[in-house]
């Protein structure tokens, strides 16, 4: 995997001639980005393919119908796979809302895309720039449902993260996880619940929910991501992909 280093910055540590500007990239080597931070706000979302960005103990999935809004000055770091067509769009701080005091998963909508595809016009005039972008502003909302995985860093869990991590199949309930460890089922579900909000079983969904979006997001088929997630059948895959995303997997495959 290739890396990449860009600056760290404040929020508003450069003033920008801009109140929204953007740009694309077609990227040709599973890349990592290391942590940075921009005087901007930044929207980030995929053209094509599925992406990551970790901020903290928190990882986002990206796609192309779910972005995420990063507030200026923000450390985060991200995994772009091959053949991910990523797009930002950058916020002047003095023009564009805080939409939270965080990040937050935005939803792509057709006319928020539209709108941010104008603003790519070079021809655009003045007027008609400025009338583009404080609609961009206006639509601009939280989405309701996130791709979101936190991530438990406490000791007694770390074996879990790491197992599953590296192969989201892994077929460990929580009781064999508790023997393992070592510990009771109530010590596992209460650190679950303490550091993610979620139950083991929750967690695990989730964790499996964003890796088949990354892999729905480069082309596989629906049947190969249910078995590598270590669903029995493609209607199981889908039953708790809904729960998860309050989508179906359908909606984030491409090809």
């Amino acid at each position: 995997m290739e890396s990449r280093s860009l600056p760290v910055y404040d929020a508003g540590e450069i003033d920008v001639p801009f109140v929204i500007a953007g740009m694309d990239e077609l990227i040709g080597a599973d890349t990592r980005f290391e942590p940075h931070s921009h005087p901007t706000h930044e929207l980030l979302w995929n053209e094509r393919g599925a992406s990551s960005a970790t901020i903290g103990t928190q990882t986002w999935t990206i796609t192309s119908t779910i972005g995420l809004w990063i507030p200026a000055g923000l450390l985060h770091w991200g995994i772009m796979p091959t053949g991910t067509w990523y797009r930002t769009a950058h916020f002047g701080i003095d023009h564009a809302p805080l939409l939270s005091d965080g990040p937050v998963a935005v939803e792509m909508t057709s006319l928020l895309r539209l709108l941010l595809d104008r603003l790519a016009d070079e021809s655009l005039g003045t007027a008609s720039r400025s009338l583009t972008e404080k609609m961009v502003i206006d639509v601009l909302a939280p989405a309701t449902h996130e791709l979101l995985v936190q991530v438990p860093t406490s000791p007694v869990l770390r074996p879990i993260v790491e197992a599953v991590g590296a192969d989201p199949s892994d077929p460990r309930t929580l009781s064999d996880w508790a023997e393992e460890l070592g510990v009771s089922r109530r010590t596992v579900t209460r650190a679950f619940r303490a550091e993610t909000g979620l139950s083991f079983g929750r967690w695990v969904a989730a964790v499996r929910a964003q890796r088949a979006v990354m892999l729905l997001g480069h082309g596989l088929e629906l049947g190969e991501v249910a078995e590598q997630m270590g669903y029995r059948s493609v209607s199981a895959f889908g039953a708790a992909f809904r729960r998860v995303t309050g989508a179906t997997p359908a909606t984030f495959r491409v090809g």
